[in-house]
């Protein structure tokens, strides 16, 4: 290589060092800013200084071990090296290191320590577990060790061991490299095949080797607990592990130090050669097979697999307890619930506790039609699944349907979409929009908050005022604010960023005013800025000035997850009106997966259902057999500020996060608002995670347990033409053995490969603490399980034939299961959208069955009374037209204009509803009901059969 190449690869070189440097300089600069806006530094130090420490201790510590072993097989290395022609080949490789040596051994144990030192930072986590390591009061049943050792110390000490073993081998590796260079090793030649100084330093790696054996055998005693009992889908150790392989674990530990001090012993003092060394790991390598594996297989297969039931007995038990204490199981209250009425209770028909309530808004269906309705801009949107949250009203409680109405930046096309407009004019949304669960004004959603300037009807249903009120409704910090924002302006100037509508041509603006953002007062942090999102409007932009701020981590459940790196977090975040803000609410759970004796779970197979990914957050795969509900976390939609709510105050391993992180990152229990707490709600993964377990760990007794004979099943979701898992559903209900009505999660199981129902299982907050509810229907329940329920439903030949009619237009809604006078009501909307643009799924129907008897109709009080009634003629306007579609054809000159008045007001709604004009959409539907009352009479009078354009169904 030329001199003039070389330059240039060096000065490529130095770019390519230089700007890696400087990328990491940028990121950890953006991230200590990011940190000090939330006020969470110690998280940014506490991750960083316990990484670099790591790196750097493990990095020093290992290259000097590797260093030092390399050097001192070169210090052994005899005075006269070995001649002859075996030997012309390595004294050429002597001659070429020798000058350099040194250097290469520097450069092989610095390449060592680098990557041992990146390993080492990536196990952060356990470090900190390890370094702050609190009890938890309960012993593991085996060896009454507290189950702090197995959740905190036992992953550091396996990475130690690990780590240990891998640097022993290389530096054994690398010492017969370098005696064997200077002949401190020979394989052939005259004379002894290795020297004394050579052997002795061999063999003491050897002996060094083998002493972590020892040790590794005697963790490896309690690690039994968290392997798997053969022959079982179990986690801990089982009859031949404690009786056969736990016996071995300890002879094989003395046996080895045996080892250790007889190959240091009699290869160096007494033998003086290589023969004892082997022969020992010989021995240590057939003990290992004998002791550790045969004589442990001879006790399963001939002891145990005989009669396993019998001799695992206790050993399933133990896990069945861990399990259910592991997972929050153990406080679940089970309830018999086996009347089998399978014939509606007229009792249903005055029902004010269970009927009034109904939910038939689905919030993974009308998110379309909140998105149409009260967008009132292009750019808005509430996401593809809204939340399900509960208000007190005129002192009476009510479940909403609620979204916030979000920036989509999406929908920012051709000329509006820049780098002006995306990141300084459209920074945020702008209101909660709230819509009754159980009622619907003419198939669309009753909005009672989020109202545009000053705008106080919605779908044409009157609102006087805003029921849900916020102070401060504009959203800067979303599900979907993906882009950074930069807010503020010189003073005296005009606000630039996109506010409310005022009108049909006017707008307003506003100047961010939160606590929330990082400044970019001083050239140097827009150069930082510019540098990290690669944008040189950082720099030229008049819009980025002195008073500017940069938003960014916008996502809440983002922002969540930086602040508290060690938590797992909900895949469903839910906004709420708190004391007059918006504010996002997390679900954090801590967890682990070495809880002795209690199963493992994937966190991710567990908590997938038909709705993962469906405006929810799928959890990462992890595997866990402990978890714990021990954070509520919030987050400001105005500002951004994160706050941690301690909830479970006896959790250890929030207790040993929390000082790891200096004790203050986590506000305590009795720092929880009042109105904040309101807003709690059982979470969803939790439950998923608990609903799994319980279809097994619902049976106590081991026997029963081993033969798997009463387990249950997760049903498909019925609703769904994809197999997935029914997803549970919130519910303002009361259910049996439940005093008052509650806000809870409900879902149903069914027997192992079965149809009819086995339970319902509920989770909800009484006096703000978790309670799960078990509602056994026994094993020869009659009554439907969800599966069965749809097919029976469907099966009526009314719905049938709608559904057939509509096709892909038919949009089912969730199937709830509301357990009623000892039988199960089941409920589900049916929802019609048409095929053109800008339209969204309209409720038109309630599916209804209890026990042998269906309903379908067009509200649930007449459901109710087709229920008890018997069966009934099908309901009026069997068929409806797809929303938006022309009036039938007329056949006389009455039904000519009163289709022609149908099909303007129609064109009328339309118009309206592009407009984001709810006074106009008022007026449209009560037009359109009136047409369509004069429609039907003029029909009527003709005797000529035409299907209704749009029934108007109400909850």
């Amino acid at each position: 290589m030329s001199r003039r190449s070389r330059a240039w690869l060096i000065v490529l070189t130095g770019l390519l060092v230089g700007f890696a440097i400087l990328g990491w300089i940028v990121e950890a600069w953006t991230e200590w800013l990011w940190y000090d806006e939330v006020g969470a530094t110690q998280v940014f130090t506490g991750q960083l200084g316990t990484r670099l420490g790591l790196f750097a201790v493990a990095g020093l510590l290992i290259a000097g071990f590797i260093f030092g072993n390399l050097f001192l097989a070169y210090k052994l290395r005899p005075f006269l090296p070995p001649t002859g022609h075996t030997q012309e080949a390595l004294e050429r490789y002597r001659y070429l290191l020798g000058p350099r040596l040194i250097r290469w051994f520097i450069l092989t144990a610095g390449i060592i320590g680098f990557f041992a030192g990146l390993a080492a930072q990536g196990h952060w986590k356990e470090w900190m577990l390890f370094r702050n390591s609190v009890p938890f009061g309960q012993t593991d049943p085996e060896f009454g060790v507290d189950l702090s050792f197995y959740v905190f110390r036992l992953p550091f000490w396996e990475y130690l061991l690990g780590t240990g073993f891998t640097i022993i081998v290389l530096a054994l590796i690398g010492a017969i490299a370098v005696h064997y260079l200077y002949g401190g090793v020979r394989i052939s030649g005259p004379g002894d095949r290795i020297t004394t100084g050579a052997r002795a330093h061999l063999t003491g790696l050897v002996a060094l080797f083998v002493i972590l054996k020892a040790i590794a055998y005697a963790l490896d005693r309690r690690a039994l607990l968290l392997d798997t009992i053969t022959g079982t889908r179990l986690t801990g150790a089982g009859y031949t592990d404690i009786n056969a392989l736990l016996p071995a674990k300890e002879m094989l530990i003395y046996i080895s130090i045996i080892v250790a001090v007889a190959i240091l012993v009699f290869s160096n003092a007494v033998m003086r050669n290589l023969t004892w060394p082997g022969a020992a790991l010989g021995l240590l390598a057939v003990s290992a097979v004998a002791i550790g594996g045969i004589y442990p297989w001879g006790v399963q297969t001939f002891r145990v697999d005989p009669s396993r039931n019998v001799e695992e007995a206790q050993y399933i038990k133990r896990a069945i307890d861990s399990t259910r204490t592991a997972f929050g199981l153990n406080d679940t209250k089970k309830t018999d619930y086996r009347a089998g009425i399978v014939t509606p209770p007229p009792s249903l028909a005055e029902d004010q506790t269970v009927v009034p309530n109904i939910r038939v808004l689905d919030p993974a269906v009308v998110s379309e039609a909140f998105t149409q309705l009260a967008q009132v801009r292009s750019f808005y949107h509430f996401g593809d699944k809204l939340d399900i949250d509960r208000y007190t009203v005129d002192n009476k409680v009510r479940d909403y349907v609620v979204g916030l109405r979000e920036i989509s930046y999406d929908a920012l096309t051709g000329t509006q979409n820049n780098w002006i407009n995306r990141h300084t004019i459209y920074t945020h949304g702008y209101g909660l929009v709230a819509a009754p669960a159980n009622e619907v004004c003419g198939g669309q959603p009753k909005f009672v908050s989020g109202f545009f300037a000053g705008q106080t009807t919605a779908g044409g249903c009157a609102q006087s005022t805003e029921v849900i009120k916020v102070e401060q409704p504009r959203v800067y910090y979303g599900e979907q604010m993906k882009e950074y924002a930069i807010v503020g302006k010189p003073a005296g100037e005009t606000p630039i960023e996109y506010d409310r509508p005022v009108g049909a041509d006017a707008d307003e603006h506003h100047t961010y005013s939160g606590s929330g953002g990082v400044k970019l007062d001083s050239t140097w942090r827009r150069l930082l800025y510019s540098i990290k999102y690669a944008e040189s409007n950082f720099l030229l932009a008049n819009a980025v000035n002195d008073q500017s701020k940069i938003l960014y981590e916008r996502d809440p459940r983002t922002r969540v997850q930086k602040v508290a790196p060690f938590l797992t977090l909900d895949g469903d975040p839910y906004p709420a009106a708190v004391n007059g803000r918006i504010v996002w609410i997390i679900d954090g759970y801590t967890t682990s997966a070495n809880f002795p004796y209690s199963k493992r779970v994937d966190l991710a197979d567990v908590t997938s259902d038909s709705l993962t990914d469906f405006g929810t957050f799928a959890l990462a795969k992890q595997q866990i057999n402990y978890i714990r509900n021990s954070v509520k976390a919030t987050v400001d939609a105005y500002d951004g500020t994160v706050t941690l709510y301690e909830f479970d105050d006896k959790d250890p391993v929030l207790k040993a996060w929390n000082a790891a992180f200096g004790g203050k990152l986590i506000k305590p229990k009795s720092a929880i608002p009042d109105d904040l707490k309101a807003h709690f709600r059982y979470p969803a993964d939790l439950f998923k995670v608990q609903r799994d377990l319980l279809t097994q760990f619902h049976v106590t007794e081991a026997g029963q347990f081993f033969t798997e004979a009463d387990f249950w099943a997760l049903p498909d979701d019925p609703a769904k033409a994809v197999k997935a898992k029914q997803p549970p559903y919130y519910l303002l209900t009361q259910l049996p053995e439940q005093n008052e009505t509650r806000f809870q999660l409900v879902a149903a199981v069914t027997p192992k490969d079965r149809q009819n129902l086995a339970a319902l299982i509920s989770g909800s907050y009484v006096d703000n603490k978790p309670t799960l509810q078990l509602l056994e229907f026994g094993k020869e329940s009659p009554i439907f399980g969800p599966g069965q329920a749809q097919q029976e439903m469907e099966n009526n030949a009314a719905a049938r034939s709608d559904l057939n009619i509509w096709g892909a237009n038919g949009v089912k809604g969730n199937l709830l299961s509301l357990p009623y006078g000892g039988g199960m009501l089941y409920i589900e909307p049916i929802y019609l959208k048409s095929s053109g643009e800008r339209t969204y799924p309209q409720l038109q129907r309630v599916l209804m069955n209890f026990g042998g008897k269906v309903a379908y109709a067009t509200t649930v009080q007449a459901g109710i009374a087709q229920l008890l009634s018997g069966p009934a003629a099908p309901p009026p306007n069997t068929n409806p037209q797809p929303p938006g579609n022309a009036a039938p054809p007329p056949t006389n000159g009455a039904l000519a204009a009163a289709a022609a008045k149908v099909e303007q007001a129609i064109n009328d709604l339309r118009a309206a509803q592009q407009k984001g004009d709810f006074e106009a959409q008022g007026k449209a539907l009560a037009a359109l009901d009136a047409a369509m009352d004069e429609f039907l009479a003029a029909q009527a009078a003709a005797a000529t059969p035409a299907p209704s354009a749009t029934p108007t169904p109400t909850g």
